[in-house]
């Protein structure tokens, strides 16, 4: 599962790709959501970036998205406020 839903909170795995050509979400791949984010892995440039980029796609504000785990990994679990633009992408993707 490339997601798990807590009490008002929910986990991404991601597979994070840096230095592409812009920030999109690919699609799910091996139970992982693929995001491609601009910021090379340069100093937490990228998990900074993709940090930035959640926010904006899911209407989430940045001080409330913390990167569990995969700070030097492409692997990353993030955890997002559970916000209704959220939700209702994880509906879309589940199909």
């Amino acid at each position: 599962m490339w997601y798990d839903e807590t009490d008002g909170w929910i986990d991404l795995f991601i597979n994070a790709r840096p230095g592409s050509s812009k920030n999109e979400i690919v699609g799910i791949f091996d139970d992982t959501l693929k995001v491609k984010v601009k910021a090379p892995a340069v100093e937490g440039a990228a998990n900074k970036e993709l940090v930035k980029y959640l926010g904006k796609c899911f209407k989430a504000p940045k001080s409330g998205i913390v990167l569990l785990s995969g700070e030097s990994s492409k692997r990353k679990r993030i955890r997002l406020p559970k916000t209704e633009k959220l939700m209702q992408f994880i509906r879309e993707m589940d199909g």
